[in-house]
């Protein structure tokens, strides 16, 4: 097979957003693949790849096409009785490609259309009964202030997100959807964006997670509440912390979810908490030091990954949990016993479903992209039609105070000498591992050697690894990455030192920033969507109102924190760094916004070091992992294009 290029991304296909039939013998899922915007028009100068995505179903079989279109169809809903599916979908072209409500029979039919509303609808939910559907939606109240050139004007601290722009004044309400009437209501207007609901499992109404308040919002201070059927919603929690994924426990009285118990900083690992009918809640799995779903790197991950905790029965919680650089399925009883259920640890899995004792999951590696399982059959074979043959990954070890890390080398092909890449992971508090990586495979199949590890900060390591970088960054984070890059280099003599480069996204962004201005020992950096400036970043960021004081013990805000946040950026060392520099940052970026890219790019210009500064349109934060197709290829060369020039 040839080796790996940029538009090989093209021909993947991304399975995402796994739903058990309610007797859990079947399976409808989501397949997105990379398509020709409009085939009939193509311009082969000027193509426009797009993803475009439908549904399939398998009853343990193959699976077959249950939706077509040039569109996108997700979020699949099956009824409590299994004879209809709901999804969303922009096919309908009146509607500007705003997703819209659908009913289908998995036996094949035409899609029935439930809603046309204009801003669209989103989460759509069965009630336990199958008489309602419910589902968000701002209705037909559309934001046309910036089509029209008219001022945003706030006076909210959260005003803009990630991924969304600039926030609307009224956030989108709760509607109930009734089957055999086929009238659409107005439930619940909350002042609040709801992040999360789940019906009652008699019925009666949902619970739902929304903030008292736009600060508590922007503080990730959360609370849980009742709505009815009938009624006005009532504030079960006084719990000030982020929580979600709630799972109602069948009793009808309790309730499970997934977050950070009050008081704790962002740099505590997710955990689940059962909370009573009075509210209060405790963590159920306190003897698991390992953080709930998953939180492994992949590059396909193109859609919905449903990991929201399960009750199999009344005593019994199914849940994803990070081991190390791989993810289980678990179980976890009422007495916070946990046994692993499903767990390889040389695998990813990245999405579950749990109906009637029965289990559907995404599961992954290294050398296999994404594909589905049910009842422990592999369903999909996606990886038999790659255009490449995907390289392994060799494991390599290092240690620091708290004892053994861990990392990975992707080899090349032969018997080198090849060039080295340091790459670090997001976040920080994520985690590379056996999550099949495109962006990995392109590397060595060009001939570089590509190292990955994880230190002080992932997850997946226990609490203690988690911590032990809180009002540390740059330091001991440092000292491991170089440990296990030196450690790599020492054990495998077909790598180069000579030529050898860093790069890395979000933290990583920073972190090689930070590396380049500390030392000059590598040949070619390339920094996405990175951080240099911790003071500016504060007032930017749309997580900037607390991010820093989780992390570093400081704000922007306070003259007393802000000389020791600029010691902390990289800005601040400029004057040191030689390295040269490839910039990549996405306009629409409001996680690590583009003035970042900007305050680097022109620092590292005027000090004369050679930097190229690339800067993507209609792109966030996301870029990488679910970009437009032509731009995550764009992306990809523009790395190739530099590690040729200077490695």
């Amino acid at each position: 097979m040839p080796s790996v290029q940029p538009d090989s991304l093209y021909a993947l296909t991304f399975p995402s957003d796994p739903q058990l039939s309610p007797d859990g013998r079947r399976a409808v899922f989501v397949l997105t693949r990379i398509e020709e915007e409009d085939p009939l028009a193509a311009d082969p100068a000027f193509p426009k790849p797009r993803y475009r995505s439908r549904l399939q179903l398998t009853d343990g079989g193959p699976a077959r096409d249950l939706t077509a279109g040039r569109g996108r169809d997700a979020s699949p809903r099956w009824s409590p009785d299994g004879r209809t599916i709901a999804f969303l979908s922009d096919r309908d072209e009146r509607t500007k490609g705003r997703m819209q409500l659908y009913v289908l029979a998995p036996d094949g039919g035409e899609a029935r259309q439930l809603t046309t509303f204009k801003t669209g609808v989103s989460g759509a939910e069965w009630s336990p009964d199958g008489q309602f559907l419910s589902f968000q939606s701002r209705g037909d109240t559309e934001d046309k202030r910036e089509e029209r050139g008219e001022p945003y004007a706030t006076e909210a601290l959260s005003y803009r997100s990630n991924g969304r722009g600039l926030l609307p004044e009224t956030p989108a309400a709760l509607y109930l959807h009734r089957l055999d009437s086929g009238e659409t209501r107005l439930w619940h207007q909350p002042e609040q964006p709801i992040s999360d609901y789940a019906w009652w499992p008699d019925g009666r109404g949902v619970l739902l997670v929304s903030s008292l308040s736009n600060t508590d919002a922007a503080q990730w201070r959360s609370e849980v509440f009742d709505l009815p059927l009938e009624g006005e919603r009532r504030q079960l929690t006084s719990w000030a912390a982020p929580i979600g994924n709630l799972a109602p426990h069948p009793d009808g009285v309790r309730f499970a979810g997934v977050g950070r118990a009050p008081g704790t900083l962002n740099t505590q690992d997710p955990h689940v908490f059962l909370f009573s009918e009075s509210g209060e809640g405790r963590r159920l799995d306190g003897g698991w030091d390992r953080p709930t779903s998953n939180i492994v790197a992949g590059d396909l991950h193109v859609g919905s990954f449903p990991e929201r905790p399960r009750w199999r029965d009344e005593q019994i919680l199914t849940l994803l949990s990070t081991l190390g650089g791989s993810t289980a399925i678990i179980e976890l009883g009422l007495d916070g016993e946990v046994q692993v259920q499903q767990h390889d640890p040389e695998r990813l899995i990245s999405a579950f479903s749990l109906q009637a004792g029965q289990l559907a999951w995404l599961s992954e590696s290294v050398t296999e992209p994404p594909e589905l399982y049910l009842n422990g059959e592999r369903i999909t074979h996606q990886g038999a039609t790659l255009p490449f043959t995907p390289r392994g990954a060799q494991r390599v070890t290092f240690q620091n105070e708290l004892g053994e890390g861990e990392g990975w080398v992707m080899l090349p092909e032969g018997d080198g000498p090849f060039p080295a890449l340091l790459n670090i992971h997001g976040g920080p508090h994520t985690a590379y591992g056996h999550g099949f990586m495109h962006e990995f495979q392109l590397f060595a199949q060009q001939g570089y050697a590509v190292c990955y590890s994880n230190p002080r900060g992932s997850v997946g390591y226990g609490q203690a690894w988690s911590d032990d970088i809180q009002d540390r960054w740059g330091t001991v984070d440092m000292q491991d990455l170089l440990a296990f890059f030196d450690a790599c280099l020492a054990q495998m003599p077909q790598l180069d030192a000579r030529r050898t480069a860093v790069m890395g996204g979000s933290y990583g962004g920073y972190m090689t920033n930070w590396i380049t201005s500390q030392t000059d020992r590598f040949q070619a950096a390339v920094t996405d969507r990175s951080i240099c400036n911790l003071i500016s970043f504060g007032g930017t960021s749309d997580i900037g109102a607390r991010f820093w004081d989780d992390e570093l013990g400081g704000n922007f805000q306070r003259s007393h924190d802000v000389p020791h946040l600029w010691q902390m950026s990289p800005l601040n060392y400029v004057e040191q760094v030689s390295t040269p520099t490839l910039i990549i940052h996405s306009l629409d970026d409001l996680r690590c916004p583009i003035e970042q890219g900007e305050q680097w790019y022109t620092a590292l210009q005027l000090h004369g070091v050679p930097t190229r500064f690339v800067r993507f349109p209609g792109e966030d934060h996301e870029l990488s992992r679910s970009g437009r197709p032509d731009r995550r290829v764009r992306r990809l060369q523009e790395y190739l294009d530099w590690l040729k020039r200077y490695l």
